[in-house]
């Protein structure tokens, strides 16, 4: 149960990073890592890994998206 959780936040959030990726809205990244950090959670206590592994793939890709963005933009 907690891994089908933790898929479907982790689907929800790849639903805003993937616009944030976009010039000029990279400032979504900052709304979408909370909800990738609670999927990444729920993942890690449930007993498979799915969930836990697309939690933490869209974190890396909204990090490095911000960090080439210097942040914000």
């Amino acid at each position: 149960m907690l891994n089908a959780l933790s898929i479907l936040i982790g689907l929800i959030s790849l639903v805003i990073v993937l616009p944030a990726q976009i010039p000029l809205l990279g400032a979504l990244n900052w709304i979408a890592l909370p909800i990738v950090v609670v999927g990444a959670v729920l993942g890690a206590l449930s007993r498979k890994n799915t969930g836990r592994n697309l939690c933490l793939i869209v974190f890396v890709v909204a990090v490095v998206r911000l960090s080439l963005g210097g942040g914000l933009v």
